[in-house]
């Protein structure tokens, strides 16, 4: 993986370290990025709308380099293409025939391969006619705006209980390898108890290695290889339904959105570089300690708390998004961005020495205004630059750039 090790060091532009030729092309990457960006000081921000009339806008992502487009899922089962600010008519994949749409079901993830610009590779996550979890390898065609349809190979099937906390989100990390975030399998208060059982795949994230076997293998670092009663492709257990989780583009530090039970939202924190193995706690706590099953007097022994919590009255479902590190905004890099569902706040901190700081409310600087309104915030997303988006479950998705 030293491959994608170097290209994280060239994306972050962290060469202090590297030699002399390796320092050079990462002042040439970092000026390539940048280009055509004028940067503006300060941290006044507003959005623009990018894209409207979409089916259920769940997530905004573009593949490494690639500055002229970004990919939109829409839950109903297609990828569209905005390209040089215009939504492209025919979808770069439909897979509407397969996709189950009901409760929190659908096409519900998007990666990009590191070496999509040479290989093509892609993989989404979606939830079949059963309402069971299926992760796919698809290959772009000859035409690079349109996926080849025949090209769908399955890579990982997980069964859901039920319809609800399907996790979704697969990301590749800074270490080459596909993170899959899986919920804990939904019903309410994890009837089934999978977020502590290592013999299921439900209520974790997962960590497979998609380019040394097939359909997948799993990595020899896996914290749980050869750990009686774990699954190997288990990264860390505990967690509820992560349905967002990135990590920080510069310093490869995992931030995840874990939606809470009936009182509390949390964000867990983990720096890079990270061994993986921990235990977020769920169904046993949720927020930051609050006991849950038993409601008094559980046992936290082992358990890693998040960073960041709060309560109902706040909000009923946290949405993960970002670190922002984009050209157009350099002050704010560094600054995390997560929301929201139910009530559409728009926040930010900064972590210094593993605590939030500077935590600041963005809701009414990011109202778009002129009859505009982000209402239902169901994912935030990159693009090749680093550019933070917001999409609205309504059916738009919106760009944040400087405020004037």
């Amino acid at each position: 993986m030293q491959s994608v090790d170097l290209g994280r060091q060239l994306d972050s532009g962290a060469d202090a370290a590297t030699g002399g030729e390796l320092r050079d092309v990462a002042r040439i990457w970092r000026n390539w990025r940048r280009a055509g960006v004028t940067p503006v000081s300060g941290t006044a921000i507003k959005t623009q709308l990018v894209a409207n009339g979409l089916s259920h806008p769940l997530f905004v992502v573009a593949p490494r380099g690639d500055v002229s487009r970004i990919f939109i899922v829409e839950k109903t089962g297609r990828v569209r293409i905005v390209k040089w600010g215009t939504l492209l008519p025919t979808p770069f994949l439909d897979l509407s025939a397969k996709v189950s749409t009901g409760s929190e079901q659908g096409l519900l993830g998007l990666a990009f391969h590191p070496g999509y610009a040479s290989n093509g590779r892609f993989f989404v996550d979606y939830t079949d006619p059963a309402g069971n979890t299926v992760v796919s390898q698809f290959r772009v065609s000859a035409t690079a705006d349109v996926v080849d349809a025949l090209s769908e190979s399955v890579i990982l099937q997980v069964t859901q209980p039920y319809a609800n906390h399907n996790g979704g989100d697969v990301v590749f990390g800074p270490d080459g390898y596909l993170y899959i975030g899986m919920g804990d399998g939904g019903s309410a208060g994890d009837p089934q108890g999978n977020g502590q059982n290592g013999n299921v795949l439900l209520g974790k994230l997962l960590r497979i290695d998609v380019d040394s076997a097939a359909p997948y293998a799993i990595p020899a670092s896996n914290p749980f290889v050869g750990v009686a009663n774990f699954r190997g492709e288990i990264w860390a257990l505990g967690l509820r339904n992560p349905w967002r989780y990135s990590f920080d583009r510069q310093s490869g530090d995992l931030y995840i959105g874990d939606v809470g039970q009936d009182r509390y939202e949390e964000v867990d924190y983990q720096p890079y570089p990270n061994a993986g193995g921990q235990n977020y706690g769920w169904n046993i706590v949720e927020g930051n300690g609050h006991c849950y099953k038993p409601a008094a007097g559980c046992d936290q022994t082992g358990l890693t708390l998040p960073v960041l919590d709060y309560d109902h009255s706040q909000g009923c479902a946290i949405t993960g998004g970002y670190v922002y590190r984009g050209c157009a905004l350099p002050d704010l890099r560094g600054t995390y961005f997560y929301a929201d569902f139910c009530s559409a706040f728009i926040r930010t901190f900064q972590i210094v020495s593993g605590v939030p700081t500077n935590l600041k409310d963005r809701t009414v600087d990011l109202a778009p205004g002129g009859g505009l309104s982000i209402r239902s915030i169901a994912s935030f997303g990159e693009d090749a630059r680093g550019e933070l988006y917001i999409c609205d479950l309504a059916g738009e998705v919106y760009k944040t750039i400087p405020a004037p």
